[in-house]
């Protein structure tokens, strides 16, 4: 029974993922191989990469507490990740300038949305809405996707825009 509900789970996400990756090939990363995230100093790129995986574990957490109906454990999880900014507790003066002054606003504009998703999320766990806690989850799926096709090709080469692909809605 678990096991079908994970399946549920995961076929109602597909839209949300496919949708990002459709978006991805349409889109040209914002980014050359010394740009952006590989820009930054190495000490930095550890504390970013820490924080990522500490939002993955985050995120693969709430998928069998949402086809439990454990809201509490969705809320908690959720409030976790809407304030999880590692790096700037972490960060010295100066890799706080290396941060800014290396990515591009859009970055930062990205994590503030996602942290904001966040928020919703544990807001509609609060209110046990399970459409809406769907809602949300999907929405902070989306958000990787689109944060890793503009800064994170050099990590997930299959989000890198590739200009001979020819878009087809066909089957």
């Amino acid at each position: 029974m678990k096991l079908l509900m994970y399946t549920i789970f995961l076929a109602a996400l597909l839209p949300s993922i496919s949708v990002g990756e459709e978006k991805a090939a349409h889109t040209e990363p914002k980014q050359s191989p010394a740009e952006g995230v590989e820009a930054l100093p190495s000490d930095v790129r550890q504390l970013l990469s820490q924080e990522m995986e500490a939002l993955q574990s985050g995120m693969m957490a709430i998928i069998p507490a949402y086809v439990s109906g454990n809201w509490a454990e969705i809320e908690m999880i959720a409030g976790k990740i809407k304030n999880s900014y590692l790096l700037k507790k972490n960060l010295t003066k100066e890799q706080v300038h290396a941060l800014h002054s290396i990515l591009p606003h859009t970055f930062i504009e990205k994590d503030k949305q996602f942290h904001y998703l966040a928020g919703m999320l544990e807001h509609a766990a609060k209110n046990k809405k399970p459409e809406l806690i769907n809602f949300y989850f999907s929405k902070m799926n989306e958000s990787c996707v689109d944060c890793h096709t503009h800064f994170a090709t050099h990590k997930f080469p299959a989000l890198m825009h590739k200009t001979t692909e020819k878009h087809s809605h066909a089957h």
